[in-house]
């Protein structure tokens, strides 16, 4: 989404960052070959890209339509750095048994998936799938986004353009199929890969001349998508329409008078969006969207806690709207970013209790499954909103405090989590946000200092922002 930037430092598309400057000598030459040859360079692709990469591991089951809870790889992260690094990471995702992974098909870390029509170049790709396999991850593969020539732009090796504005081009029409298809192939190379998302945030489907989402022609990628997956595997869940819920100040022209509350208004387009894919959609295995709890204008109404609500609000009507169809978060944002798209300007037990407290909200709101965005840095000591230290050095790859939120959350409230009430005394209302099941209480303080609550028959004292958990 707009929210989690594209990262305007350059750490996450520019070029050399992807593929490095020795790569990008060598790809700028072979570009230069095949100009003067007249045709799309090719060099290093394959024309047998659905051949089973690896040696993937197959569930015995057919899969479920939830994965629980989790996060998305980004440009950096630890499938590559320093060896001991990013052996710690493995293994803290190891104990974590099977923490969901999210991984986008072209940017995010991967590469251009299809230079040239035919031609495929897997390489990020696989490092990312074998990295999830080996640190026992629940893989996920986010179907976006699209070669240069699927959208008007240029083939050959060497010719992405990985600009923002041409990442965020969707597919002209005439090229759906051959996105299916290219879908198609990813799930033949990956076949222990049981769940996918189709496309991102609705990117390149705006109207302009009409002021609204191009939500047909997304709904016809998303049915060739879907059918083009199905038909490699009719056990392969498939997920859509990954919209931004964006909301608006109540007294904007587009709020809707329907989903509102005092965290704002939704804005009636994207809902209108929403209702179309929903009523003409092939099929969905589990609906995704993606979401920030502060309005479009950055503002978190009334307050960041109390904005998390939000999150509920918008995943009641989800609900009802398509019959109770698993909801999947494919992000989540509690923090608005600055200028420059960074998060840095909270404290990291602030970041880590408001993010704890859109997760209970988005629970409330009948969601199983979801994924952190984890900001990860290529270098450096410090990472705000991390899951773990940067992996550059040996010394990387450390457990952060929020990765210790988002694998308790994932192991205490899986999907099928039956929820229980919990009493809070009546003068700690104001001040807790509350999660629990029969064996696990999470409690968070939304103060900015030290409190005694009464939670659960039990009395305990809570530092400032403090997340704590209770065993029943």
């Amino acid at each position: 989404m707009g929210r989690h930037g594209w990262d305007s430092d350059s750490r996450r598309w520019r070029l050399t960052a992807l593929l490095g400057v020795g790569a990008v000598a060598l790809a700028l030459v072979v570009t230069l070959v095949s100009t003067l040859s007249g045709g799309p360079a090719t060099t290093g692709t394959t024309r047998d890209g659905a051949t089973v990469h690896g040696t993937p591991v197959r569930p015995g089951a057919a899969p479920e339509p939830y994965v629980g809870w989790g996060f998305t790889h980004t440009q950096y992260s630890a499938d590559q750095g320093a060896g001991a690094a990013t052996t710690r990471v493995e293994q803290l995702l190891t104990q974590s048994r099977g923490l969901a992974q999210d991984q986008a098909v072209m940017g995010w870390g991967a590469d251009n998936p299809e230079p040239v029509q035919g031609h495929y170049d897997f390489g990020a790709l696989d490092r990312r799938i074998d990295f999830m396999r080996a640190s026992g991850g629940t893989p996920v593969i986010t179907l976006c986004c699209a070669p240069d020539w699927m959208k008007g732009g240029r083939a050959g090796v060497g010719n992405t353009n990985w600009s923002q504005s041409a990442l965020e081009t969707a597919p002209t029409p005439d090229h759906y199929q051959d996105y299916a298809d290219l879908a198609a192939t990813v799930a033949r190379r990956y076949p222990d890969v049981r769940h996918f998302i189709v496309w991102n945030e609705f990117k390149g489907f705006w109207n302009d001349a009409r002021s609204r989402w191009d939500y047909e022609g997304y709904t016809k990628l998303y049915n060739l998508v879907y059918t083009a997956l199905k038909k490699v595997d009719k056990d392969i869940m498939v997920g859509g329409p990954y919209l931004d819920m964006d909301s608006v100040d109540p007294r904007d022209q587009n709020a809707s008078a329907a989903v509102k509350g005092p965290w704002g208004a939704m804005d009636q387009r994207v809902l209108d969006a929403f209702s179309y894919w929903n009523t003409h959609k092939a099929g969905a295995d589990f609906t995704v969207v993606d979401g920030s709890s502060y309005t479009r204008d950055d503002d978190l109404l009334p307050d960041e806690f109390a904005a998390a609500d939000k999150f509920t609000a918008v995943g009641e009507w989800i609900r009802r709207q398509t019959h109770d169809l698993p909801l999947w978060w494919a992000e989540y944002y509690v923090e608005p970013a600055d200028g420059n798209g960074d998060r840095t300007g909270w404290s990291e037990p602030r970041r880590v209790a408001a993010q704890a407290t859109g997760m209970i909200a988005l629970v409330k709101g009948g969601a199983g499954s979801g994924f952190y965005w984890n900001p990860e840095d290529r270098s450096g000591s410090g990472c705000a909103g991390c899951l773990w230290t940067p992996t550059d050095s040996a010394g990387g790859g450390r457990e952060l405090p929020m990765y210790d939120l988002v694998s308790r959350f994932a192991k205490a409230f899986p999907p099928g989590t039956r929820y229980t009430s919990v009493s809070v005394a009546a003068d700690d209302v104001p001040n807790v946000r509350v999660l629990a099941s029969d064996r696990t209480v999470l409690v968070v303080n939304t103060q900015n200092r030290t409190i005694s609550a009464q939670i659960d028959g039990k009395r305990f004292d809570m530092g400032p922002y403090a997340v704590k958990w209770l065993d029943r």
